[in-house]
């Protein structure tokens, strides 16, 4: 698929989906869920969090269950939602909405909380019930 077609199946420029794959912008995570939908590839996979190519089901994003993961996921770290907050150079405001469900977490911020401590991205987005990464 030529970077114009993929820009019309996600309604951008081809010169946005030039940015997203070199790495100059980051794609907003309904459209990498979007992405992973139409090839069929995992969340980790495609975001490097894991060298298994598996295939997998449709993803769904429901902000609310993400709002959920994330909070169980801070509580069991033992961190508050500012020392998470910093770690992921956001403010705890923002964090604080992406736990309440207010707004979808980004896709940096989802990485990032991912990297940092090896939790699959598909757990997070209630994909997959074990919660880390198999490299």
């Amino acid at each position: 698929m030529t970077q114009k077609e993929l820009g019309y199946v996600f309604g951008v420029s081809r010169y946005t989906v030039h940015g997203w794959e070199n790495g100059h912008d980051t794609m907003p995570l309904n459209k990498l869920v979007k992405f992973c939908n139409l090839y069929g590839y995992s969340l980790d996979f495609v975001c490097n969090l894991s060298k298994q190519k598996i295939k997998h089901s449709k993803i769904d994003l429901n902000k609310y269950a993400i709002a959920e993961k994330l909070k169980n996921l801070r509580k069991e770290l033992n961190l508050s939602q500012s020392k998470l907050a910093d770690e992921c150079n956001i403010s705890q405001t923002t964090y604080s909405g992406y736990e309440t469900g207010k707004y979808l977490i980004n896709t940096i911020t989802l990485y990032t909380i991912c990297k940092k401590y090896n939790v699959s991205m598909e757990y997070i987005l209630g994909q997959k019930e074990n919660e880390y990464v198999s490299i």
